[in-house]
């Protein structure tokens, strides 16, 4: 069984538990920091089945990742000498790490919108922020925008698309990416022509 396929069975199982708020949170927080896998793989079953909860469920995604977001930055900020070069090679390249320290302190605000929607590691995002002396509470803002297209996103399709959530989703995923991507680095060049 797949990491996806096993995430989305235990998934099925939590949906009914009285701690699902907390585990969505949780699961957003490991998502954020150190957890490869999508957190869409198990929101949309989620939200599908528990629809009156469905914004707060978006909600908590969005909560947790904005604390896996201050963990992140956190790290960058205080032990990125120490632990830096790991979690780089572990999860980037230097020449990438360098390249996103360089767009942060150029352009942080709308680098950190672009790297929170587009499927990128946002762990990077928040290292580069913490370890620039980046705004804490811009880089903050700009996250919560970014995760909250994202998971609010997924639930404006749920409550549209019921059922047929999933399969609209991973039918037009590529195009939906490529367009937010567009429109924020559309807004991205607006900005600095202002």
């Amino acid at each position: 069984m797949s990491i996806t396929k096993y995430t989305k069975h235990r998934a099925k199982k939590f949906i009914d538990s009285k701690h699902m708020l907390t585990g969505i949170t949780t699961a957003s927080f490991l998502e954020s920091t150190i957890v490869p896998i999508p957190l869409e793989a198990i929101l949309v079953p989620f939200m599908q089945a528990r629809r009156e909860r469905l914004w707060v469920i978006a909600l908590m995604a969005t909560i947790g990742c904005l604390m896996g977001a201050l963990l992140g930055y956190t790290v960058g900020y205080y032990l990125f000498d120490i632990l830096g070069e790991w979690i780089i090679n572990t999860l980037s390249t230097p020449e990438q790490f360098n390249m996103i320290e360089q767009k942060m302190q150029s352009q942080g605000f709308w680098f950190v919108i672009s790297l929170g929607i587009v499927p990128l590691p946002f762990q990077i995002a928040m290292l580069a922020a913490g370890a620039t002396k980046f705004s804490l509470v811009i880089f903050l803002i700009a996250s919560a925008i970014a995760r909250s297209i994202r998971y609010f996103g997924l639930a404006i399709i749920v409550y549209y698309a019921g059922n047929k959530a999933e399969a609209l989703i991973t039918k037009h995923k590529t195009k939906t990416m490529v367009g937010l991507t567009i429109t924020v680095l559309t807004l991205w060049g607006l900005s600095t022509i202002s």
